[in-house]
This record gives structure tokens, C-alpha cells and sequence, in this order.
């Protein structure tokens, strides 16, 4: 099965534009692959602003996500593999979504060597 992780991005994404709010990614600034100001990472992990009028040309694609922006006075291509989002949320409330940094390739979830395990719902009061 794919991985759930692009799908889920997408739709979160929309969801806190089409309420107005600013889409931020907590990103794992540690990872292979990163093309982003590593200058602006905090203790591994790195926020970037992905709202419309801070980015251009944003694709939110399967395997990662890619935009331009300003940072400073320069501009930059951002290249963000999908694996590498820990979050998804808005600015103005926190509301959104937290990936498990184990989340695996196939889109199950679970520790590493544990195969993974049955997948479980949770009720969240």
C-alpha cells in the first residue's frame, strides 16, 4: 500500500487554508535529502511557512514537498522529502497533524523491528 503521509499533507493542508489560517510544516531538518535554510533549524527540526502568500509554485507530491520562498533577502528552492514532515498544522490555533517519526515506507506505523504491528484507533477526548 502507499504511503498514507502525501495524502494526509494534502488534506490538512487545504483544510487550514479554506479556513483562513497559515499552513506552517515542522520538518526534520537532520534527515538526507533536505534542500532547505538549515540556518533556521532549532534542535533538528526546522518550521517553514507554506501559506500562499509566502511560498510560490508550492507542490505538495508524493514523494516530496517543493516550493520557493524568501528567506532574508534571498530566494531559495525548498525540497522537503514527504518522510521528513513530523507536522502539519496551523499557526494561529496548533490545530493539524503529528506524523510518527517511525512511520513506515508501505504506510503502516510502528516501531522499528516490530513489523509494524495491527493498526489501532484511539478515542481523543
Amino acid at each position: 500500500m502507499t504511503p498514507s503521509r502525501p495524502y494526509l499533507i494534502r488534506a490538512i493542508y487545504e483544510w487550514i487554508v479554506d479556513n483562513g489560517f497559515t499552513p506552517y510544516l515542522l520538518v526534520d531538518a537532520e534527515g538526507e535529502g533536505l534542500q532547505a535554510p538549515l540556518e533556521y533549524a532549532e534542535n533538528g527540526k526546522l518550521v517553514l511557512n507554506v501559506s500562499p502568500k509566502a511560498v510560490k509554485g508550492l507542490e505538495l507530491g508524493n514523494d516530496a514537498v517543493q516550493f520557493s520562498a524568501r528567506f532574508g533577502s534571498e530566494t531559495m528552492q525548498v525540497y522537503v522529502p514527504v518522510m521528513m514532515v513530523l507536522a502539519i498544522y496551523a499557526r494561529e490555533n496548533g490545530q493539524g497533524m503529528l506524523f510518527s517519526e517511525h512511520d513506515n515506507d508501505d504506510g503502516t506505523s510502528g516501531s522499528p523491528g516490530t513489523g509494524g504491528g495491527k493498526p489501532s484507533l484511539r478515542v481523543v477526548k
